[in-house]
């Protein structure tokens, strides 16, 4: 169906190392799609901050994003993020960077297991059903000390790995097998309010039923805050995929989608 507040919370310019457009051509693109909101969020690893620059990276990709938020205020609701992928591998360095830069939204995210390559690089048809239980085991594991940490705003694409295990390799996971975890990371998530990202990159490549399943249990658990994120790395994927994210909240249970302006939560209604 379609919807009036359209809110992507979730995407990244061409200073991302695999982004590929600019803040001014993705907000005029936004505009053009009816878009309300639009959050700049680029790709900071944090477990190699210095070693591949990411701190000059975060840097760019903030004044840019704050360029563009002026240049658009009154026309669309810009606001500047940042993705910090595994923080809680290099605290100190994560608590110096949010004290340097004014975000309106941060996602925390968890790409890769420590000291291996990202999720994507990983060859699951390789890997024996021990192994994959162990890598998927030690990852929400790995998403609890984040929640635990609770220094981001919003929990991104909790099912990362699936996509490519299920989505890449059509190999299926019980999320059941690892309930335990998964309940201690949302109800960590509600303690401490933080939000779960509807990840619409991810509902793409064959998560919707892992996203569901995330989603219904938070809900049970008390939790209220939901972002939807089209996780566009190309101005044409920018808003793809919302209505399908916005349909998943309301069948969840979810009536409203929270906004981030500097740090601070806003409830508003899908509709």
């Amino acid at each position: 169906m379609p919807y009036k507040n359209r809110l992507d919370l979730h995407a990244h310019t061409d200073n991302s190392f695999d982004g590929n457009h600019s803040t001014t051509f993705l907000c005029e693109t936004a505009r053009e799609n009816g878009l309300r909101a639009l959050a700049f969020t680029d790709h900071v690893e944090m477990d190699r901050f210095r070693e591949d620059s990411f701190d000059r990276t975060a840097l760019q990709s903030y004044f840019e994003g704050i360029k563009a938020r002026s240049a658009f205020r009154g026309k669309l609701i810009v606001c500047v993020g940042v993705e910090l992928g595994q923080p809680t591998y290099n605290e100190a360095e994560s608590e110096a960077l949010l004290q340097r830069y004014s975000y309106d939204i941060v996602l925390g995210s968890i790409h890769n297991l420590r000291g291996q390559k990202d999720f994507w690089f990983l060859p699951f048809d390789t890997f024996t059903p021990e192994q994959i239980s162990a890598a998927l085991n030690e990852y929400f594991e790995e998403l609890l000390r984040l929640a635990l940490w609770g220094r981001c705003d919003v929990l991104a694409h909790l099912s990362y790995p699936l996509r490519f295990l299920t989505g890449k390799f059509g190999i299926p996971a019980r999320l059941d097998d690892y309930a335990e975890l998964i309940d201690a990371i949302l109800d960590v998530a509600v303690k401490n309010r933080l939000a779960v990202e509807i990840n619409c990159s991810g509902m793409r490549q064959g998560c919707a039923g892992y996203d569901e399943q995330l989603l219904r249990r938070y809900r049970a658990l008390g939790g209220e805050r939901v972002t939807v994120g089209s996780d566009a790395h190309y101005a044409a994927h920018l808003g793809r995929g919302l209505e399908e994210g916005m349909d998943l909240a309301l069948r969840c249970g979810f009536h409203h989608m929270t906004l981030f302006q500097r740090r601070e939560a806003m409830m508003v209604e899908i509709v």
